[in-house]
């Protein structure tokens, strides 16, 4: 599914380089559902970002469904991209002259998928994460969990495989939160790989395996033990 082998990412900084990422080697299997954790500055936004292809590693080899993406055109990363990776941010990212219900709709737009399939699918995913009272409702008009439902609702709309969110919940209040988390963890049991960056340890502890990073490097990776019963 995700395989990276001795990712690195450096950053000049005036005259200095800043390792963001030394020697990062991490595999992922469809349908897990993961936390990053770490200090600020330990590498996991940009653990994320290169996961999601919103950048390059400056060595290393990225798999993704054993494909070696990291060899890819920007172009062919972005068809991959589209296809297989949702995103959710912090920062909710969403079209202010646009309705729930539209913004949702913006990646199947996009993606050229026919207007009753686009309906369908809006409509379905309203009703899943409990917002098609709020359709019509411009991102202003909405709560802050409101709009952290809708973008979850645009990034998985065109059904990826896998779901990156970095700090979900940081800008909500505690139930807010709460609603959100059960919206992204509603995803995972359907089969979605969830990859979660987060601070709070509360968000982080609720994951099944729990990375985190200290200083560009995965410190320790904790795996639930594998069942061989049924292997």
């Amino acid at each position: 599914m995700i395989r990276l082998e001795g990712i690195h990412r450096d950053f000049q900084v005036g005259d200095q380089t800043v390792h963001a990422l030394d020697d990062v080697a991490l595999t992922v299997e469809q349908g897990e559902y993961l936390s990053v954790m770490g200090p600020s500055g330990s590498g996991k936004s940009t653990l994320l970002n290169i996961i999601g292809l919103l950048d390059r590693p400056s060595a290393g080899a990225y798999f993704l469904n054993d494909k070696n993406v990291t060899e890819l055109s920007e172009e062919e990363q972005a068809q991959v991209r589209n296809r297989n990776i949702g995103f959710v941010f912090q920062a909710f990212h969403l079209v202010p002259r646009l309705t729930a219900a539209e913004n949702i709709e913006l990646p199947l737009l996009l993606a050229g998928v026919a207007p009753a399939e686009r309906r369908a699918r809006v409509k379905a995913a309203l009703e899943t994460l409990k917002l098609s009272d709020r359709a019509h409702h411009k991102p202003e008009q909405l709560s802050g969990g409101q709009r952290q439902r809708v973008a979850i609702a645009r990034a998985t709309i065109t059904e990826p495989s896998v779901l990156l969110a970095d700090e979900p919940t940081g800008n909500l209040d505690q139930k807010s939160g709460q609603e959100v988390v059960a919206s992204l963890e509603a995803l995972h049991e359907k089969g979605i790989t969830l990859i979660v960056v987060t601070h709070d340890p509360a968000l982080g502890d609720r994951a099944v395996r729990h990375i985190k990073m200290v200083d560009g490097r995965i410190d320790r990776d904790q795996q639930p033990a594998r069942d061989h019963a049924h292997d």
